[in-house]
């Protein structure tokens, strides 16, 4: 998904000066995919033609999990859909007990597969603790997951990355989609910054689509801000929007939040040193400082 929000960015220019017929199958792995990257992949990329399979799995699982099957199973924009055969799959509350459609929490593999992880080498007590503490006889390495009307599973990214805004659980993912539902943003980070007030306030970094000026200034902050009140609700609206030519990604392409907290919540920088490139750290704390946020 970082990948397919960096061709958003750079536009529709190259893609659709490039012959993409030979394209069969479009796949999509890591974090989750939000509805508009995804329409976006498959309309200027897949030519509306290529089946996408978005995927969640882990090294540890040893292979995929969950997935659309193309030819087999539907597919909506940004859901993984269901299980493969033989994967049982579950969304679970804290207390492990099975969330009905339309509900939230943990997911969790409930059933032994062929390729799971079965130890640590030499550290079965981390092995343990890391993978099984969290429920009795239950996989869990940290994703959340909800449910829709019709049982299709919605990955939500890391359950660390849900932020406590005044009382109300909020999936950094759910604040990112609603920013990308936007037509000037490409590609959007968001992080849970501790703020006196409100327990956790929202900071957004957001990448804007290729030829979208940042005209404006607050008045497009303002905008956006607007907009995600308007797909979530007024407790969602990011209480700092700031736009960034980049984000801090790793090598592989995933985005380092924690070093965005880090400079939310005016703390020194962690370490960087896995990053792409690492001077986009300093770009975005000069950003920052010079940015302005809700009163």
């Amino acid at each position: 998904p970082t990948l397919i929000r960096t061709w958003m960015k750079w536009g529709d220019e190259f893609p659709k000066a490039s012959n993409l017929s030979s394209l069969r199958l479009l796949g999509s792995v890591g974090e989750p995919i939000n509805p508009e990257a995804w329409m976006w992949y498959r309309e200027v990329i897949g030519g509306n033609r290529c089946p996408i399979v978005d995927t969640w799995w882990q090294t540890e699982t040893g292979a995929i999990m969950i997935s659309p099957l193309p030819g087999v199973t539907a597919t909506k924009p940004g859901s993984a859909m269901g299980t493969l055969p033989g994967i049982s799959a579950k969304v679970v509350d804290d207390e492990a007990k099975t969330v009905g459609n339309g509900g939230g929490g943990y997911l969790v593999l409930d059933k032994p597969w062929p390729s799971m992880l079965r130890g640590i080498w030499g550290e079965p007590e981390r092995y343990k603790e890391t993978y099984w503490s969290r429920f009795n006889g239950l996989y869990f390495a940290g994703d959340g997951a909800k449910l829709d009307d019709d049982g299709a599973i919605w990955l939500l990214g890391r359950v660390d990355d849900v932020m406590n805004v005044s009382g109300h659980r909020i999936s950094t993912t759910e604040v990112e989609s609603a920013l990308v539902s936007h037509p000037a943003v490409a590609e959007a980070a968001v992080v849970g910054a501790n703020d006196a007030m409100t327990g956790q306030a929202i900071a957004a970094f957001v990448i804007l689509r290729g030829g979208v000026p940042n005209v404006g200034g607050e008045d497009l902050i303002q905008e956006l801000r607007n907009h995600v009140a308007k797909e979530i609700g007024p407790i969602a609206k990011p209480k700092q929007i700031l736009v960034v030519a980049e984000l801090p990604k790793t090598r592989s392409g995933k985005i380092m939040r924690r070093l965005l907290r880090d400079v939310a919540e005016n703390r020194a920088v962690g370490d960087s040193t896995t990053l792409a490139d690492p001077n986009v750290m300093k770009l975005i704390s000069e950003g920052l400082k010079a940015g302005k946020s809700e009163d």
